[in-house]
């Protein structure tokens, strides 16, 4: 009943992927406008922009070029960045080294603080605990990300020293010292994340305590908490874990401004670096990178939704 669901699924992903790939591809290389010249300057020399062309292929033609682009990503092969002089995947490498457990460490403790907050406010409902979640999940969303990682580095860092105000010192160096300069980022990621997904997780909680299931476990005489970890939180999960796949993606394409804050060398760094600096090599492949990614991480929501819930697997 799942194994043709799944299939579909895999085909829209690798369509989307290759459409995906063709309107970068278009926008970056084919659409009006001399990417060298966009690079080196208007006042580069013609025979420096003639050398640029030839190094990034502009010289032959575009079919030509998108279908070598698509094949070397297919190898792992995304191009030799201009600014740096090495190869796209090994920058990529290196970042998404700082940049995945960070997202990860921010989903993470955004999850199990929203749907902790979620849990309470639904047991506790129209209560003070109620309204103290509404009024966190406002603040934090009101909150900017950045702003709260200044904060955190005052408190913290300048403050009492517990932490370092910015750097990443690398996995070589040790895993707890390198976790420990992530805290601080991943705090700054997380609290807007959860006030958002508390308010998603009370809402859709809320909706399954009205279900005839729910009423009939009360009738039984079960205990509140037995009614919402083993009826209430699994029936409510699908909403919430749609969310928290969007929020992943987020974390790994949007975390460019925390990154910045706490000089962390990761993804959205490069990505900052790579516009100041005009490097289309390392824009058009990490744009791709992003794309990918929001994609994977939606089917993996997808596939994981026709598990836990039995209704949509009968839907299908």
């Amino acid at each position: 009943m799942i194994l043709s669901p799944v299939l579909r699924r895999l085909l829209v992903f690798a369509a989307t992927l290759l459409a995906a790939s063709l309107a970068i591809f278009i926008v970056m290389d084919v659409l009006p406008g001399d990417p060298a010249a966009i690079m080196l300057g208007t006042s580069a020399r013609p025979d420096t922009l003639a050398a640029m062309h030839h190094q990034l292929g502009l010289d032959r033609p575009a079919t030509v070029r998108y279908l070598s682009w698509l094949g070397g990503m297919l190898r792992g092969d995304f191009g030799t960045s201009i600014t740096y002089g090495v190869p796209v995947s090994r920058l990529f490498a290196d970042r998404l080294a700082l940049t995945l457990p960070l997202a990860l460490l921010a989903v993470v403790g955004s999850t199990l603080v929203a749907l902790g907050l979620g849990m309470a406010a639904v047991a506790r409902l129209g209560r003070a605990t109620d309204h103290a979640v509404a009024v966190f999940s406002q603040l934090g969303i009101a909150v900017p990300d950045f702003w709260l990682g200044l904060i955190l580095i005052l408190c913290f860092a300048t403050g009492l020293h517990w932490f370092s105000a910015i750097g990443f010192p690398g996995w070589s160096g040790g895993f707890f010292p390198a976790l420990k300069a992530l805290l601080l980022p991943a705090v700054a990621l997380a609290v807007p994340q959860a006030a958002v997904l508390s308010r998603v997780t009370r809402a859709a909680l809320l909706e399954v305590t009205h279900q005839d299931f729910v009423r009939t476990a009360r009738a039984k005489g079960l205990r509140g908490s037995t009614i919402m970890l083993r009826h209430v939180l699994p029936n409510g999960l699908v909403p919430v874990l749609t969310i928290v796949g969007l929020q992943f993606s987020f974390l790994i394409a949007g975390a460019v401004l925390v990154e910045n804050v706490f000089a962390l060398p990761g993804l959205g760094r490069l990505v900052y670096q790579a516009l100041a600096q005009r490097d289309l090599v390392v824009i058009r492949s990490v744009t791709m990178l992003f794309a990918a990614f929001v994609m994977l991480v939606n089917l993996a929501v997808d596939l994981a939704g026709l598990l836990l819930d039995p209704r949509l697997r009968a839907a299908r």
